[in-house]
């Protein structure tokens, strides 16, 4: 197998990986990280204080 041909069927396969997952949205990934983050964020400062 060439160098050409795995490379253009990753493309193939990367291509075909969005239409099937369509359904999950960015915004709620996005949202739910953004989320995540500032609960971590929180649980950090409220345990990190200075004695």
């Amino acid at each position: 197998m060439s160098l050409h041909s795995t490379a253009a069927q990753l493309a193939t396969l990367a291509e075909g990986e969005t239409e099937r997952h369509a359904s999950i949205s960015p915004f709620m990934t996005g949202g739910g990280a953004l989320v995540i983050l500032l609960l971590l964020l929180w649980i950090t400062t409220r345990f990190n204080r200075d004695r």
